[in-house]
């Protein structure tokens, strides 16, 4: 019987795997989710470099809301990172929800992400 990490990183690996298969080039959204906060950022796997980041822990972001582990900070966190991503003149990536469930924070800081202008 495999741990729940074991499960996790499998998850995680079979998630990469048909990314990859279907990213033609586009960036990466990762999305990283703790109990306290939830960060994503825009990754270029070509070039092994992180183009766009956004954080609940961030300077700008911090004392916008109470808590950094619930649905609006997603939505904040997706909406800044989307808005930081069209200012560096990205446009269309690929969504790596990691291990995660797509549904709650993860699925928040999608929808924000989209309605701010990302295509995925």
């Amino acid at each position: 019987m495999a741990t729940k990490a074991v499960q996790k990183s499998k998850r995680k690996l079979r998630n990469r795997s048909k990314i990859r298969s279907v990213a033609n080039g586009r960036p990466r959204l990762s999305v990283f989710r703790s109990s306290k906060n939830i960060s994503a950022q825009i990754i270029d796997d070509a070039a092994g470099k992180t183009l766009v980041s956004a954080s609940s822990l961030d300077k700008a972001a911090k004392g916008e809301f109470a808590k950094g582990a619930d649905k609006a900070a997603a939505s904040k966190v997706g909406k800044a990172l989307a808005e930081r991503a069209l200012k560096a003149g990205i446009k269309d990536v690929v969504f790596d929800r990691g291990g995660y469930m797509f549904h709650g924070r993860i699925k928040a800081l999608a929808d924000a992400a989209r309605e701010a202008g990302l295509n995925f």
